[in-house]
């Protein structure tokens, strides 16, 4: 089958009944449309199965579209028929009751232009008092919200002014304090060098100070004293040290005294033997004093 029909030969395809329906429907939309436009016959042009259906769719959608034209057409028709019956009426009317236009004044005639203008204006379809006064009351209710919207938008905008009066006073500030610390620079880097110094030489005593805890803590070490030591054991060790230098400082004055008398040897020497078994029990009963605080130290 063919895809491009021409219209001398589209009778003679193998086409279906609701193609040749449409084709003949275009052709005729086409025909009336070239006609009342351009009083001319429709170019000739190949039909293809995407071509017919575009022009089908808009030949619906025209057709549809003239007969709401026409519908509305005749509407508005009878209604201007009607408005020009109503129009001889009332001139009639008016001429009776001597209110015809020719016969008003010319201050009358403006004043029912500007009454007509004005229901014009309002959207009023007569001129009654309610109406005017209807529309009125509609103008002032929208006037009270146009009022109410424009002072929730003053009051916004005083509070967005506040705010941009206080940003701007913040950014002052903020630009004063930035220009005092770079002001403050110079001296701020003084002073920390000076800090860096007082560093280093506080690093160096340190060394010297842990220097001196390691000899310190070698030396009492070595005089057998222990972390366990405290203050009370190092009391009560002094006590008892204060017990013994009374007990040996008597044998020292009576050495002493020794020495003032004349000399005998055998005397002299049992003397001294007798005061070095005592020095020496002395010296025995120290230790055992200091041996015993260390274990009740312990």
């Amino acid at each position: 089958m063919n895809d491009r029909i021409s219209p001398e030969s589209k009778n003679t395809n193998t086409t279906s009944f609701d193609e040749a329906a449409r084709i003949a429907e275009v052709e005729s939309w086409l025909a009336s449309q070239f006609d009342a436009a351009a009083g001319r016959e429709v170019p000739s042009f190949e039909y293809t199965p995407r071509s017919i259906t575009r022009l089908h769719a808009l030949a619906t959608a025209s057709k549809a579209n003239t007969r709401a034209a026409n519908i509305i057409a005749s509407d508005l028709r009878l209604k201007a028929s009607d408005y020009r019956s109503q129009a001889v009426r009332i001139r009639e009317i008016l001429e009776n009751v001597e209110l015809a236009l020719e016969r008003l004044s010319p201050g009358a005639v403006r004043s029912a232009q500007v009454i007509a203008n004005v229901a014009n204006f309002l959207n009023l379809k007569d001129t009654e008092m309610s109406s005017f006064l209807i529309a009125m009351g509609d103008i002032s209710l929208r006037k009270a919200g146009i009022e109410e919207e424009r002072d929730k938008a003053k009051r916004e905008s005083e509070v967005l002014l506040d705010y941009t009066r206080k940003a701007l006073a913040r950014l002052t500030f903020l630009k004063k304090t930035l220009q005092k610390l770079d002001d403050e620079v110079a001296t701020g880097e003084a002073q920390m060098l000076n800090w860096k110094k007082n560093l280093a030489l506080m690093v160096s005593k340190e060394r010297q100070y842990m220097q001196q805890y390691s000899n310190y803590k070698v030396f009492l070490n070595h005089v057998g004293y222990t972390p366990d030591m405290r203050h009370g054991v190092l009391m009560k060790m002094a006590e008892h040290r204060k017990e013994l230098e009374k007990k040996t400082k008597p044998i020292l004055n009576t050495l002493r005294s020794y020495q003032d008398l004349p000399p005998d040897k055998a005397l002299a020497a049992l003397a001294i033997e007798d005061k070095r078994r005592q020095y020496a029990a002395a010296e025995k009963y120290l230790e055992e004093v200091l041996h015993s605080a260390l274990d009740t130290a312990e």
